[in-house]
């Protein structure tokens, strides 16, 4: 199934410092495409954090593809800027996303994400070159994209171009913040039961305690 990808840096630090950081995680994106068959859908780096959309071929690809891309992306960090330590806020999180009008939902806010972020002066996607509808400057390398179990359709950068609704924002946010599969209702749940993601989908807080008779 496809996922939504992304991390951020250690105590929420910026990573991409300058145009040489972008460029380098792109040229990463493409040789990590290359050892592991991994399928990219979409992509957006940001200074402080990056998502992915991937669509892995096996069980164990998003774990080997994730961790040559993210340990080759530190060890250029250290070699480039010396210290050690930790680069990113942890291990990467993955969220199950459901091949249908909910992946490309999720694809357009991964390439919208540089036209909401209030740092970023650009009201279209394009216009910001490290992301998947962006184009990155001469010399620098885009890495392949495929097309996807779900098609984006001809006008697809109009469609990135037009807000999500306040729903769908919400729908996307809550499964980065809780970790749980993206889709719709039935499907999440059997795809919470199937990867023993149950938690994810409960209603937070302590349980209401039973009024006395």
């Amino acid at each position: 199934m496809c996922y939504h990808v992304l991390n951020r840096g250690n105590a929420r630090a910026e990573v991409f410092h300058k145009q040489g950081d972008y460029a380098a995680f792109l040229k990463l994106l493409c040789e990590a495409g290359q050892r592991v068959e991994m399928r990219l859908l979409a992509y957006c780096l940001m200074p402080d954090h990056f998502h992915l959309v991937l669509w892995p071929r096996g069980d164990d690809d998003l774990g080997r593809y994730m961790q040559w891309l993210t340990t080759s992306q530190v060890r250029r960090y250290h070699r480039h800027y010396g210290g050690s330590g930790h680069v990113w806020q942890g291990r990467y999180k993955a969220f199950p996303i459901q091949e249908d009008d909910h992946l490309l939902t999720v694809m357009r806010y991964v390439e919208r994400n540089p036209v909401r972020a209030k740092t970023i002066p650009i009201r279209k996607a394009q216009r910001w070159p490290w992301s998947s509808v962006g184009t990155p400057p001469r010399g620098v390398d885009k890495p392949p994209l495929d097309a996807g179990p779900v098609p984006r359709g001809r006008n697809w950068l109009a469609w990135v171009n037009q807000p999500l609704t306040e729903e769908e924002l919400a729908a996307v946010r809550e499964s980065v913040v809780r970790g749980s599969p993206y889709g719709a209702t039935a499907w999440r749940q059997r795809t919470a039961r199937r990867l023993g993601l149950e938690f994810t989908l409960r209603p937070r807080g302590r349980p209401r305690k039973k009024a006395k008779k």
